[in-house]
């Protein structure tokens, strides 16, 4: 796409009342008379017939008052010191306006493109983090992703701000709680993978962590999830579970939003140790020590489920866990019968 803008002159005439002369063109077509060609060449070359051409001249020097090319009979015309000054005038007034054009351009095609976007979403999907998910959901037309933590995902499902909702839970009394009361708000459940969370630290595991009670202590820095976070709650569980005060953690209160980031803050030297899925850790050369195993699940309302694009998403999902390591596609309830 090319958008040209292009200074006009507005010139009253006895047959139309009002027309307009295009600046651009009656530059060229004075330069060339400047150089030395007739009107009849220099209106061929215009595109514009010399009766044409000669209609416009008289219509621009009627507007102006001043005259821009003189006529001698037998010689041909040549350009009066207006006509000169006219042209510079058109060039300067065209290349300042070039220095805008571009941006003027780039907002159009932003615009555009935002415009585009916005009617191409049909669906939104909120989800807790993982490459698996992003993965899958970017390859479904019309599927907008929303990366959140599985508490926040699920209660913008409820509040239907969301069409399909993506959690983890790594327990299973609160995994049959959180069916429960989906099912009482008529929203299938469909589980899609199982994969291993656990402690990611630096390559060769330096500091020799291999429980949640060595993370006790200022020696050893911890960089945690973000609250609501499925992450996050698997964390505080097992701190429960071992009695130990998460304010004995040096970094608790540091928090990042995906595992990506975890790891990456390891990887910088801003952390020594945080809570994540294996793959992310071998994905980025960093150590892993495991801790539980947890099921993924994909969650919508039923008129969502009859949607075409719904089931798409599962496969695909229970596809790329089958091929990433730490990851194993689930495909049937009765697999986790436990759970719900």
């Amino acid at each position: 796409m090319q958008i040209e803008v292009r200074p006009t002159l507005i010139v009253n005439t006895k047959v139309d009342g009002r027309a307009s002369v295009d600046l651009i063109w009656l530059s060229q077509l004075l330069k060339d008379i400047g150089q030395g060609s007739s009107l009849v060449v220099a209106s061929k070359k215009s595109g514009t017939s010399y009766r044409g051409a000669w209609g416009k001249l008289n219509q621009v020097e009627a507007e102006l008052g001043m005259p821009l090319i003189i006529r001698t009979k037998g010689h041909g015309s040549e350009l009066t010191e207006f006509g000169n000054f006219l042209i510079q005038f058109i060039e300067d007034m065209q290349a300042e306006h070039l220095k805008h054009d571009a941006q003027y351009h780039d907002r159009l095609l932003k615009e555009i493109k935002k415009i585009q976007k916005s009617e191409s979403v049909r669906w939104k999907f909120f989800s807790s983090s993982d490459s698996v998910i992003q993965k899958a959901a970017g390859e479904i037309q019309g599927l907008e992703l929303k990366i959140a933590g599985s508490g926040e995902s699920l209660e913008r499902l409820l509040s239907n701000e969301a069409h399909i909702a993506g959690y983890h839970v790594s327990d299973q009394d609160n995994s049959k709680a959180i069916y429960q009361r989906l099912s009482k708000n008529n929203i299938e459940i469909y589980p899609v993978m199982k994969r291993i969370q656990g402690l990611i630290v630096k390559k060769g595991n330096p500091l020799r962590i291999r429980t949640i009670e060595d993370l006790i202590g200022k020696k050893v820095r911890f960089i945690n999830r973000q609250i609501g976070s499925g992450t996050r709650l698997l964390l505080d569980n097992l701190l429960m579970e071992e009695e130990i005060d998460p304010s004995d953690i040096n970094g608790y209160l540091h928090e990042e939003f995906t595992h990506s980031a975890v790891a990456n803050a390891i990887l910088a030297g801003k952390a020594d140790v945080g809570l994540g899925v294996k793959n992310i850790a071998l994905e980025n050369g960093l150590g892993f020590v495991p801790l539980k195993d947890e099921i993924f699940f994909v969650a919508m309302h039923k008129e969502m489920a009859a949607q075409p694009a719904s089931s798409k998403l599962i496969r695909k999902i229970r596809s790329a866990s089958g091929e990433t390591p730490g990851y194993k596609a689930v495909s049937l309830n009765r697999q986790i019968q436990d759970w719900l």
